[in-house]
């Protein structure tokens, strides 16, 4: 085992739209470990600019450059927290080695039917690299989904290789469950001769953060207890739910293209005497039952369901998935060594390092990408 420390900055941005997590990890050991973590809030404004740079706008093009600057801005001023949280411990800032960089995802669109480009889509992830390289003074790896794209893959998600790495058990299936603003679900065989699965459920709190927001003022759903006070309705959760990314087989990837507020709109139209806190509660179940849907058919012999992301601090939603997955436990990754709101940052830092390694990140049983690829594009300091 190598005992020379080997750090690495992981920084995510997801759609959520909620702001900046990142972390330090230490890939010296036989499993990582986070040294140090830190964030940032997006305000109100900045947070409205990315929801409508997810669609086609007026002078699009300039707005999104001006939106890349200020992630980078924002990235940057985590790094200078995490780095002023090593010194204060006296471990080596001038050791991170790299930093993994998401960036904020506006548009994801893997697959265009388009005969031209043999169906071979697009994914962009707002980040000026460049910019951000320059305020750290540290290497940069960005742009870390486009290559799988390139390869006929989805593209997304990206974690499940590096939750085998952390949360993998010899001979027991696990599978994690990843709540940002859409739910991915990664499937640990435990067995080095099976394939890891992961794939997008569909939607995480995306859509239970932007009815909150509308209806509530506040910023998501503290607890879920807003959705606790409504009921379930199940003729409005049957329309939801009639959706075809929901039945279409993995592998396959979602994002605010398809589950943003116009689509909640239209699914809304004939429901319009409901309360808004029923809603709230259909939104929570079409989560918990679309989430769980997917562990039946695709993880049912799974050992334990480890659940990360924003979307596990929402204790109703928690019970709402215990309660379609009875007879599996269902745990945050606190309980596994790592804070839930910690992983995602965590797993680009490992994207990053596997760059800087020559070695591959992404599984092709998890995005249908024509093989595995080192992925991303070095900005050097």
């Amino acid at each position: 085992m190598c005992t020379v420390p080997e750090y690495y900055i992981g920084l995510m941005s997801g759609t959520s739209l909620d702001g900046v997590d990142g972390v330090v990890a230490d890939f010296s050991g036989t499993k990582p470990q986070v040294l140090a973590n830190a964030s940032c809030s997006f305000d109100a404004d900045f947070k409205a600019e990315l929801l409508a740079l997810n669609s086609p706008g007026a002078n699009e093009l300039h707005r999104a450059a001006m939106a890349g600057n200020t992630i980078a801005i924002a990235y940057a001023g985590v790094v200078r927290q995490l780095l002023a949280q090593l010194t204060a411990r006296n471990l080596a800032a001038g050791r991170v080695r790299a930093i993994g960089a998401h960036g904020q995802t506006v548009r994801h669109q893997p697959r265009l039917n388009s005969p031209s480009t043999g169906d071979i889509g697009y994914t962009i992830q707002l980040i000026n690299a460049a910019l951000l390289a320059e305020r750290t003074g540290i290497d940069v790896i960005a742009d870390l989904r486009s290559r799988d794209v390139a390869a006929a893959g989805q593209g997304a998600p990206l974690v499940p290789a590096f939750h085998n790495a952390v949360f993998g058990q010899s001979h027991k299936m696990v599978s994690v469950l990843n709540l940002g603003g859409i739910a991915n679900l990664s499937v640990l065989p435990g067995a080095a001769t099976l394939p890891v699965l992961g794939f997008d459920c569909g939607p995480g709190n995306a859509l239970l953060d932007a009815w909150c927001q509308q209806h509530t003022g506040a910023a998501f759903d503290a607890g879920g207890d807003w959705a606790a006070q409504g009921h379930c309705l199940p003729d409005l959760l049957q329309t939801l739910r009639n959706e075809a990314f929901f039945d279409q087989t993995p592998p396959k990837s979602t994002g605010r293209d398809l589950f943003n507020v116009s689509w909640l709109k239209k699914k809304l139209s004939n429901f319009s005497s409901a309360a808004p806190n029923d809603v709230q509660a259909t939104l929570t179940e079409l989560t918990a039952s679309t989430c769980a849907q997917s562990v039946k058919r695709y993880a049912s012999e799974s050992s334990v369901l480890i659940v990360c992301g924003g979307g596990a601090y929402n204790k109703e939603l928690l019970l709402r998935l215990q309660h379609a997955l009875p007879g599996l436990p269902v745990q945050t990754s606190d309980d596994f060594g790592m804070p839930a709101q910690q992983v995602e940052a965590a797993a680009f830092a490992w994207l990053a390092r596997q760059t800087i390694h020559r070695q591959p990140g992404n599984l092709p049983s998890v995005t249908g990408a024509a093989g595995p690829r080192i992925l991303g594009a070095i900005y050097p300091a």
